[in-house]
């Protein structure tokens, strides 16, 4: 009885204690793989287009709807990425941007990165680095391989 109260005081201490932040580890456009998630990291925009403008009745309280394709990229390659509503405003090309809690989307087999509702994009002053452009990994093609275990 009194230890199952000694865990329980425990336990509730451990619930008050704020929980510590972890420092985020940049990653590079080129260590980017399919079906991965919690990347962060400084990209430079290099262009952005608008692929989905809809808009909404004025009756309903919805916003619109807006997604920009923008190509980002470091220096060691670049990546589609897919800007949605608020996010398009701040891909501008020449600005560079800190995407943190990044995740891989694949579409049509190839990579697109995004930042979800979990995630933050901000605009930081411009990275002194050249932009490696000939090495674009929404270009390449993935194919979805089912394996069967025997």
């Amino acid at each position: 009885m009194a230890t199952e109260r000694a865990t329980q005081k425990q336990q509730e201490e451990e619930q008050k204690k704020p929980t510590e932040k972890r420092k985020p580890v940049f990653v590079k456009v080129d260590q980017l793989k399919p079906g991965t998630n919690g990347h962060t990291l400084i990209a430079r925009v290099l262009s952005s287009s608008m692929v989905i403008q809809k808009g909404r009745p004025a009756s309903q309280n919805l916003r619109q709807t807006r997604i920009a394709e923008c190509l980002v990229g470091d220096e060691t390659g670049t990546i589609l990425f897919t800007a949605r509503n608020d996010q398009v405003d701040l891909m501008k090309p020449g600005v560079t941007v800190i995407l943190r809690n990044a995740k891989i989307d694949m579409f049509k087999g190839s990579m697109r990165l995004a930042v979800d509702k979990w995630g933050r994009v901000e605009v930081t002053n411009s990275a002194n680095f050249a932009v490696k452009e000939d090495n674009n990994l929404s270009l390449v093609e993935y194919e979805l391989v089912n394996v069967v275990e025997e």
